[in-house]
């Protein structure tokens, strides 16, 4: 059966400049389809912002794919979790009428984690994404051609969750793929601060305003 705007609860917000992108929020475990809002206004002032509620379930908690412990991913969940969300992703354009082009994606932890692994697994349906405290337990498989999107990696200087060598090794295979990638160590730990919301801004209005791929950012490796 193919994917419905209505297989997630979520909040679409208009965008309210022509040509400006649409941003997916992707919220973070135990989160839902507002937590996002105020920070992609923030991030992405002007445009569109689309934010679904993840449909798993963790003793209660909404989330986008399962795990088996914490830092272990159900690899075949996330695999069929990233297909469903794109496929949604594509809906939906179709229902509120952007840009599948112009599509961005602002990601927290379980939701930084669904958005890279979107990106593997669909290279053409994320053009950028921020990605704050996401993790890379493991080599995705294939080889996706990604020279056509870029990333922010936020991760956590003091982060008890994700693993220096964990994010690391996110930027690294973001690379490898051809993405273009600015990664930065935030003072902080899991949670996110006004640092980070800086740093996205910054990067996020950089990207419109130039276009072309930059030298890699501030810390290339993390």
């Amino acid at each position: 059966m193919s994917a419905r705007p209505d297989d997630f609860v979520h909040v679409f917000e208009p965008a309210t400049r022509a040509g400006e992108w649409t941003v997916l929020l992707l919220h973070g475990t135990g989160g839902d389809e507002h937590d996002l809002l105020p920070l992609g206004r923030v991030v992405a002032p002007g445009a569109a912002l689309l934010s679904p509620r993840g449909r798993v379930l963790e003793h209660g908690q909404a989330r986008f794919f399962a795990r088996l412990a914490e830092g272990v991913f159900d690899r075949d969940d996330l695999a069929r979790r990233s297909g469903e969300l794109a496929d949604w992703l594509e809906a939906c354009a179709a229902r509120y009428d952007f840009d599948p082009g112009r599509v961005g994606a602002i990601g927290y932890s379980n939701g930084a984690n669904i958005a890279w692994s979107v990106m593997f697994a669909r290279p053409r349906v994320l053009a950028r994404a921020v990605l704050m405290r996401p993790m890379l337990p493991f080599e995705p498989e294939g080889h996706p051609d990604l020279t056509a999107c870029a990333a922010l990696v936020l991760r956590g200087e003091r982060d008890p969750i994700v693993p220096a060598a964990s994010a690391a090794a996110l930027v690294a295979t973001l690379q490898r793929a051809g993405a273009d990638v600015t990664a930065h160590v935030t003072p902080a730990g899991h949670e996110l601060v006004r640092a980070d919301v800086a740093r996205a801004a910054g990067w996020w209005a950089a990207r419109d305003a130039a276009p072309t791929r930059s030298d890699g950012g501030d810390d290339p490796v993390l």
